[in-house]
């Protein structure tokens, strides 16, 4: 999961992403100055910028540091890197706890994870201290203008419901059933969010799930995706933009949009050439089936081009992966974004 509040220069002076979660088997948080393993992991730590959350993030720049690129803002701190201070706060945060999800028994196998609503109560102290800056009614306006990121739902399935076979949450739900409860405990954290401030917020949703080669490592037998956890993912996205057009409603104003983080990926899974991409199911790095087993370790099987695989570890996707889906989030199509594309709410931000 994670916070990162971006700097949206002209249209929005403070762009909030508030919950980007990350599917991983590494027990970090980005909200921290040093994660775990950031160090030991050599092929993972060898692609990153010093500064960057190797153990935590498996690219170069992940999905808030391009949006960040994309409106012309520098990348944000951690929120609790020592070196967030000062003048360096009116740029945002990031509040990432990787591991989390929206229910709390989600990542109870890791340790030191800052859930949700740890994350909101940190939020709280950001904006107090932002307030201590600034001043109260200029810290309020900066947090109603920013641009939020929001992710989950993705650790709920594949850390929680698929762990193990015969978890606690499939012997309790049906997939129907539990997507369907997902998507309301998702929308108590969306209404909170909005409760303390946020009023434009980016929500995605689960990417193909059962596609990853982690999934298939483990699951697949041809190649092909794992139907079950797939079937998840299909069931949860679109129950997920009908909350939101929901609560839109609600709420009077368009103060959530929706990106299809499903549609968005499932294009280059399912023709990975046209993108240019060797293989969509295969990572750079990792070892086993479909390099889908464990982590990326200085012992793993390692590309030679990352820029040619949609995948860089078991669950994650390269850079230019998710410069693809950036692509959309910013100029696509309601296929992807709705009720408009990034794009779209920056100018008509910039006429307000």
């Amino acid at each position: 999961m994670l916070f990162t509040w971006l700097t949206a220069g002209t249209p929005r002076q403070l762009a909030l992403s508030l919950c980007l979660e990350t599917p991983s088997w590494i027990a970090a948080t980005t909200t921290t100055w040093s994660p775990p393993l950031a160090l030991t992991l050599l092929p993972t730590a060898l692609i990153f910028p010093p500064t960057a959350l190797p153990a935590a993030s498996p690219t170069v720049l992940n999905l808030p540091d391009l949006i960040s690129e994309q409106i012309g803002s520098e990348p944000v701190l951690p929120y609790l890197n020592r070196e967030l201070t000062g003048q360096k706060l009116l740029i945002g945060a990031n509040f990432a706890s990787a591991g989390i999800g929206i229910l709390n028994d989600t990542g109870i196998q890791f340790v030191s994870i800052i859930r949700i609503f740890g994350q909101f109560a940190l939020f709280q102290q950001y904006q107090q201290r932002l307030s201590s800056l600034i001043g109260a009614a200029e810290a309020q306006r900066l947090v109603n203008d920013a641009l939020v990121l929001i992710t989950l739902g993705g650790n709920d399935f594949v850390n929680n419901y698929f762990v193990v076979p015969f978890s606690a949450r499939s012997r309790q739900y049906s997939i129907p059933d539990y997507c369907r409860y997902l998507v309301s405990e998702y929308r108590k954290i969306l209404l909170r969010l909005y409760e303390l401030g946020a009023r434009r917020v980016l929500v995605t949703g689960t990417g193909p799930l059962g596609c990853v080669p982690a999934e298939l490592a483990q699951r697949s037998r041809n190649g092909e995706c794992a139907p079950d956890v797939q079937s998840a993912a299909a069931i949860f996205n679109p129950q997920l933009a009908q909350m939101i057009q929901g609560l839109n409603a609600q709420l009077g104003a368009d103060a959530f949009i929706a990106a299809d983080a499903y549609a968005l990926q499932m294009d280059f899974f399912s023709n990975p050439q046209k993108y240019g991409f060797v293989t969509s199911k295969v990572a750079c790095c990792g070892q086993g089936p479909y390099n889908g087993l464990g982590l990326c370790t200085p012992l793993s099987n390692l590309c030679s081009n990352r820029d040619a695989y949609a995948f860089w570890d078991p669950f994650h996707p390269t850079e230019r992966a998710n410069r693809l889906v950036v692509q959309q989030i910013m100029t696509g199509s309601s296929k992807y974004m709705n009720p408009m594309n990034l794009s779209t709410i920056m100018a008509m931000d910039s006429r307000n």
